[in-house]
């Protein structure tokens, strides 16, 4: 069986939202222009960051992964980044109508904590607030994946056979689309992105936890940031 033609009007929000990516991490305060996080020790006050042109400066805290204790932090943002300066593109992979799946959200009255190893944690986990399993099945796989609330909209972050041949070694993210009134959610997988850690060493991205891991090709989303001039952000 060939597979299904993309539509124009599917063809053409991809291409809409493909400008949205591009435009949001070149923006002042984007993926590319972070130029340093910094930490205060447990039960201090937010570290101090000097007052300088075309640099903005953020507010921020966490748990501390060992104590609990809150961590306050700053991050500084430069408009005019050398990640930026050298920013080509992001490359991707051709639109594909196959990679638009339906699943299941099979959620309980509660959401549950599951564990995230983040990037820069040295094999530590984050517990993460998941709604529920997303019940998925591709090419006569059945998965149960875990995707968690972020700020109102499940965040899936997966790993496939692509990562470190053809896309970002450490997976990607992909946002989940629920269908309103029901337990059914869209997982277009041509909206699947670079993580910001991606784009700037000061992040601390979540990565892909077993359950989330396809041992299949997902060819479609975001592959890797394309720099001039053998510029790497890490």
């Amino acid at each position: 069986m060939s597979a299904p033609a993309p539509t124009e009007p599917a063809v053409s929000e991809w291409r809409a939202w493909r400008a949205s990516r591009l435009a949001a991490v070149t923006a002042p305060t984007g993926n590319l222009a972070l130029i340093e996080t910094r930490w205060s020790e447990p039960g201090s006050e937010a570290p101090e960051a000097e007052q300088e042109d075309g640099v903005t400066v953020t507010r921020l805290q966490r748990r501390n992964i060992v104590t609990g204790a809150v961590e306050h932090g700053i991050r500084r943002w430069d408009g005019n980044s050398p990640a930026i300066r050298h920013f080509e593109t992001i490359d991707v992979f051709d639109y594909d109508p196959g990679l638009v799946l339906e699943a299941t959200l099979r959620s309980g009255p509660e959401p549950k904590s599951v564990p995230f190893e983040h990037l820069r944690d040295n094999g530590r986990t984050r517990d993460l607030a998941v709604p529920g399993d997303i019940l998925l099945t591709y090419q006569g796989a059945d998965y149960t994946l875990n995707a968690f609330d972020d700020e109102g909209t499940l965040l899936l972050v997966f790993g496939d056979a692509t990562n470190g041949v053809d896309t970002y070694a450490a997976g990607r993210f992909l946002f989940v689309e629920r269908r309103p009134g029901t337990d059914r959610v869209v997982l277009d997988f041509n909206r699947a992105f670079v993580p910001p850690c991606g784009f700037s060493a000061e992040y601390n991205c979540p990565m892909p936890p077993r359950q989330n891991r396809f041992p299949v090709r997902i060819e479609a989303g975001e592959k890797r940031p394309v720099f001039r001039d053998g510029y790497a952000p890490h």
